[in-house]
């Protein structure tokens, strides 16, 4: 008797319909803990070159960076500022969801203005931060307690 591949697949690939199943199971909370600290490192990374030399930083967002519309010392503020809280708040998984639509509007600026040739790279942040912008900090999160304090589930 032979078993149907919807279920565990024939017999050479039985094995591969085992680890995809195995794989569609894994939970939501265990990918998004590895997504939130990744992201979380580059930006707070930059907040930290940007802090080791302001003067240095300055001069970037003057000479390299060209924003348009932003004075550059206050593009360089504006960017610190974000690259300084948001890291914070998605290790915390606290109002994920907005700090990762931050950063993908950052991504985007620095994408299109800044580094266009870079895209290989902000690619990869932005599908992790549109996974964690859809889909929240997941259940290891402060998003998640509160979530459940006010809805009057106990946590």
């Amino acid at each position: 008797m032979t078993e149907s591949v919807t279920e565990k697949g024939p017999w050479p690939l039985a094995p591969l319909f085992r680890i995809r199943a195995w794989l569609n199971c894994v939970p939501y909370g265990a990918l998004a803990l590895p997504l939130r600290f990744a992201v979380a490192t580059v930006f707070w990374n930059s907040a930290m070159a940007k802090l080791a030399n302001w003067d240095t930083t300055l001069d970037l967002f003057a000479n390299e960076y060209n924003l348009p519309i932003l004075p550059p010392w206050l593009a360089a503020n504006m960017a610190f500022a974000i690259e300084i809280t948001t890291p914070v708040l998605l290790v915390a998984g606290l109002l994920t969801r907005f700090a990762a639509g931050v950063l993908l509007s950052m991504t985007a600026v620095i994408e299109i203005f800044v580094y266009p040739q870079a895209w290989p790279t902000h690619i990869q942040w932005a599908a992790m931060l549109l996974v964690l912008l859809c889909r929240g900090g997941g259940p290891v999160s402060l998003d998640h307690l509160i979530e459940r304090w006010l809805s009057g589930s106990k946590p």
